[in-house]
């Protein structure tokens, strides 16, 4: 069976992170012993060498190779000479090249070549065996591309990313897994892309950007007897990793011209942060980002489109492992006060008869279920024949919908009982209520059909159906509580549909 590369990801980075800080020990040669078995996990053929010398308290690996492979993708790293130099006070300095090469093939003859340089970069690493420290700075970390070859031919493009004032430190444990404690920031992130079409009329691309106030924090378990060959085997094993970061802001431009095509604009956002959770046991997920701003001019668009966003969020939460207990699930969406400029209401409300007010969508739930299978193990998937999930109680936490001066807001919560699956079949038994409450609907529909989009006999049945289901609580607002009793009658309102 072959598996998502989203997983292999997930677990090359986490494996990464360990591999990383795992590259210390107390003397030189313990160091660089540490460093080989670490990089085994990716293959017996991870690391070649051109040659090791002990000299003192250094020891320098000369034409030092790592090598990343999969089934699609081979990725060669060659640090040339790397030198691990005992302090005389417990700690080593891991010196490396101020610059070295990188290149990614893959099978279908694709090479694309890079350069990683590095500025006032140090290394410090200290503690002892089994629990280790390092500290990483650098002034600054440069990832530029080389060139890219397909076939036969070969084109040269400026494209970057330059990495400033880059701090980390990492803390390492070994027991029976590896543990790391890591933290980083970046005083800046520059993105550069300027690229010219080979064998075209002058078409390109051009990006530019900044990321300011990078903050990283998280920690990974990895076993120790990590198989690159079997990932998906890797988190029943312990695998799990935790990440948070921040970004204070962002802003970018880009200038495109492709098939005689152009697109050109900018784009700006303020503080961004992601917490992320993966293990065996679960995944949660929850991104926030705010003041979104872009600006787009297109050579098919007859006048330029600005869009913002005060907030956008996303965040889930499922458990993974099958379990005795049922355990909490989630999942939100926040788009707040989003705006379009008077350009793009016009193509659709010319007469300004709907209010442009900023539009908000906000939902969220959450509830309980026992986990039936193990979510990461295959064999579960496919052969299972049980419902995934058992559910025990479902809440609505926030509905907050708002747009062209309607609005609809709603919370409920009901539970479940799986021994009675005959009354609602094949759900099982749920009790419980929700409560929706809206305004100005009746405004929107009438400014709909005068704007000539819906004619009013087609709103014949939508208004029935509110009269029906909901009751008014005063000018243009309705409220409908929707209800399952003990009994398993349905209600809407207090009167009984089921």
């Amino acid at each position: 069976m072959k598996y998502s590369a989203g997983l292999k990801g997930a677990v090359c980075g986490a494996a990464l992170i360990a591999g990383g800080a795992a590259q210390a020990d107390v003397t030189a040669a313990e160091v660089w012993e540490d460093w080989k078995a670490q990089i085994a996990i990716y293959g017996e053929d991870a690391v070649s060498i051109g040659g090791e010398n002990q000299s003192g308290d250094t020891l320098t690996v000369s034409d030092l190779v790592v090598n990343f492979s999969d089934e699609d993708v081979t990725i060669d790293i060659d640090l040339g000479d790397v030198t691990f130099v005992e302090q005389g006070d417990g700690s080593v300095a891991v010196t490396m090249e101020d610059s070295f090469p990188a290149s990614l093939k893959d099978d279908f003859g694709l090479e694309v070549n890079f350069e990683v340089s590095q500025t006032g970069f140090e290394m410090i690493v200290s503690g002892d065996p089994g629990a280790l420290s390092y500290d990483l700075r650098a002034d600054t970390y440069t990832f530029a591309l080389v060139d890219i070859t397909e076939g036969d031919e070969t084109f040269t493009a400026d494209a970057r990313f330059v990495a400033n004032d880059v701090r980390s430190v990492y803390n390492m444990q070994v027991n029976d897994m590896r543990t790391v404690d890591f933290e980083g920031s970046m005083a800046s992130l520059d993105l550069l892309v300027d690229v010219a079409i080979p064998e075209s009329d002058g078409e390109y691309v051009t990006i530019s950007g900044k990321y300011e106030g990078f903050n990283m924090e998280g920690q990974a378990v990895v076993p120790l007897d990590f198989d690159m060959e079997n990932p998906e085997a890797a988190f029943a094993d312990g695998l799990s990793y935790r990440i948070n970061y921040a970004v204070d802001n962002m802003a970018g431009i880009f200038d495109i011209d492709v098939d005689g095509d152009q697109l050109a604009g900018s784009a700006s956002n303020g503080e961004t942060t992601l917490d992320m959770d993966f293990s065996n046991d679960g995944i949660s997920y929850d991104v926030a980002l705010n003041d979104l701003a872009v600006n787009v001019t297109a050579s098919q668009l007859p006048f330029p489109v600005e869009v913002g966003l005060a907030q956008y969020g996303v965040a889930f939460e499922m458990p993974l492992s099958k379990s005795e207990e049922a355990r909490e699930f989630g999942l939100s969406l926040d788009l707040v006060d989003l705006t379009l400029n008077d350009l793009v209401w016009n193509l659709f409300d010319p007469g300004t008869v709907l209010p442009r007010d900023p539009a908000t969508v906000q939902f969220a739930i959450s509830g309980l279920a026992k986990p039936l299978i193990d979510m990461l193990n295959p064999e579960d998937l496919i052969y299972s024949n049980d419902m995934p999930f058992e559910l025990e109680s479902v809440s609505l936490d926030r509905l907050n919908v708002s747009v062209a001066g309607a609005a609809v807001t709603g919370v409920g919560e009901f539970t479940f009982d799986s021994s009675d699956m005959t009354t609602f079949a094949p759900l099982p038994k749920p009790e419980g209520d929700v409560v929706i409450e809206g305004s100005g609907i009746n405004g929107l529909m009438d400014n709909l059909v005068a704007m000539g989009l819906i004619a009013e006999q087609d709103l014949m049945a939508p208004r029935m159906m509110m009269g029906m289901f909901a009751r008014s609580t005063g000018d243009d607002r309705l409220e409908s509580k929707l209800e399952i009793n003990a009994e398993g009658h349905v209600l809407a309102n207090g009167q009984r549909l089921r």
